[in-house]
């Protein structure tokens, strides 16, 4: 029997932002049971939830106080209960993110384990003497600015930080520190959670001998809050021990039905690829991973295809999901603009790109209204890079800002109350309320409903064609049934040559006939054929 993940969508809710029920200005759990049927009445078939346990919201819940109870900013347990049981009512599937290798310092083993160097936690984090001259044990750095090392002087050594000086890493050599972890993970199990969504999957483990990284080989790429690319990383993340890990938690989700663990690869380019493929080999790791791959400004054929041919190659018996937004990058609509004529073009194309994608499919909330990343002045901002980087960095909030329910209701619907952040009147006129026929939204509903409905493009491998840019085109085949799908992935019209008789499905803006297929700006099409079809370019 096929799992139910192989060729689900999956959506993304940012807890704070999709709907307050208590006009306190931050969403909650009681909000997204409220708007439930607005997820499945698009298609989706799981939610994942960011994080909702307790948490000092340093780094809005990525830095965890308690792993087995939720934050009062959204509720209670019974909240959850309610939540979950009417998920499941509606054939919602529920993931929660874990965020597992770091904790908050106000986490009661942190308080613990920085008392001194011989208590029972002493050793459940990454702690290291100073270099003779006082300075940090090794030259990592931490993506959000200044060195990964942070001194304590009550132990007097130094903790590792892959984030915020806050947000310390744990100890994953310890196996005290991994058998509890487990047992939070179980905790949810236990209580009907359908699965993970692991937050920096790669990190868990670092270099137990403090080697330095070496500088990058290729050309560096520096920003503001972020030096990674500095350095080639094989001695802070992705170490071998990993797997290992990884296996533990999957022994523990085989023990319950129908769990699936989806990991986040905090890695850029071809690297990411391979992990992704590291991680999901076999049935004894991850059930799938995605990566930053298509996260970024990159928009051309080449590169979509090396994301997923790379991924075929590197990992046969791997599971992709492929996302092109999520909470921590600009969405995809404005990040994408300059390839496009217009919003709307470049909404509804990458649409139709992402269901024609082999693997799992992720939307990220607003994304099904062709939602656009939000300006904000500083005094607006609550993301620590970029109130540290400020005005280098914008940082995360322009995509974390709330969902919009109706156009002309305060705050677009959200909340009664003032927001955490703003609702601002270019995202509000996206409303759900204004998404009528022919609307953004109805078309996400028509193409999720035609990716399910067509056995090709769930199940079907996948094949490219070699066509020049802009065009980015691949056969998906099962059993007789084969759909190819064509995209023009630039400002200018485009004309393609075509050999065997096709049917158009779905939603497309291409014109067809016998033997030419012209595509305009933002083009996009598919076509169902039994025999072979063969495109050439024309121009």
């Amino acid at each position: 029997m096929r799992e139910w993940w192989r060729d689900a969508v999956i959506y993304q809710i940012y807890p704070r932002s999709y709907q307050d029920s208590t006009g306190n200005g931050v969403g909650d759990l009681a909000g997204i049971t409220r708007r439930l049927p607005h997820i499945a009445d698009l298609g989706a078939d799981c939610i994942w939830l960011s994080p909702i346990f307790t948490s000092p919201q340093k780094d809005m819940g990525y830095d965890v106080s308690n792993y087995i109870d939720i934050d009062p900013l959204f509720g209670t347990l019974d909240d959850f209960d309610v939540m979950i049981k009417r998920a499941h009512a509606l054939g919602l599937k529920v993931i929660t993110d874990q965020v597992l290798s770091h904790t908050s310092d106000q986490h009661p083993w942190f308080k613990e384990s920085r008392v001194s160097r011989d208590n029972p936690k002493s050793d459940w984090y990454v702690w290291a003497d100073p270099l003779p001259d006082g300075s940090p044990p090794t030259n990592w750095h931490s993506h959000f600015g200044g060195p990964a090392w942070e001194f304590d002087p009550q132990r007097g050594q130094y903790y590792l930080h892959n984030f915020l000086g806050s947000q310390p890493d744990l100890n994953y050599h310890n196996p005290e520190v991994i058998d509890a972890i487990l047992d939070t993970c179980k905790f949810w199990l236990d209580r009907g959670l359908d699965g993970f969504r692991l937050d920096t999957v790669n990190y868990f483990f670092h270099d137990q001998k403090l080697r330095s990284n070496p500088a990058a080989q290729a050309a560096p790429q520096v920003m503001a809050t972020d030096l990674y690319g500095m350095q080639d990383n094989i001695y802070n993340k992705t170490r071998p021990e990993n797997i290992a890990f990884l296996e533990r938690l999957r022994k523990l989700t085989d023990q319950y039905e129908d769990i699936m663990m989806v990991g986040e690869v905090g890695e850029m380019g071809r690297r990411s690829i391979e992990i992704m493929g590291e991680y999901t080999e076999g049935t004894d790791r991850l059930h799938m991973a995605y990566s930053f791959a298509m996260l970024g400004p990159d928009f051309n054929a080449e590169h979509f295809r090396n994301c997923i041919e790379g991924f075929q190659v590197g990992a046969p018996e791997g599971h992709p999901k492929w996302s092109f937004s999520n909470h921590d990058v600009p969405r995809h609509v404005t990040r994408w603009l300059p390839h496009a004529v217009s919003e709307d073009a470049i909404a509804r194309q990458a649409c139709a790109m992402l269901m024609g994608f082999e693997g799992t499919i992720g939307i990220y909330q607003g994304e099904e209204l062709g939602q656009t990343e939000t300006d904000l002045v500083f005094e607006e901002l609550t993301d620590p890079p970029a109130i540290r980087y400020w005005p280098a960095v914008k940082g995360r909030d322009g995509c974390r800002t709330p969902m919009v329910w109706e156009k002309d209701a305060p705050n677009a619907g959200f909340s009664t109350g003032k927001p955490w952040l703003p609702v601002k009147a270019p995202q509000a006129a996206k409303a759900v309320d204004q998404q009528g026929t022919g609307s953004i939204l109805a078309f996400y509903k028509d193409m999720i409903a035609l990716r399910k409905n067509t056995q090709a493009l769930r199940l079907g491998k996948t094949k490219f064609h070699n066509l020049p840019e802009p065009i980015l085109a691949f056969t998906r085949q099962h059993g007789e049934q084969s759909i190819t799908c064509v995209y023009n992935l630039s400002k200018v019209p485009a004309k393609l040559a075509m050999s065997g008789e096709a049917s158009i499905i779905g939603h497309h803006n291409a014109d067809l006939k016998k033997s030419e297929l012209t595509l305009p700006a933002n083009g996009y099409v598919m076509l169902s054929h039994s025999a072979a079809l063969d495109l050439k370019w024309v121009g």
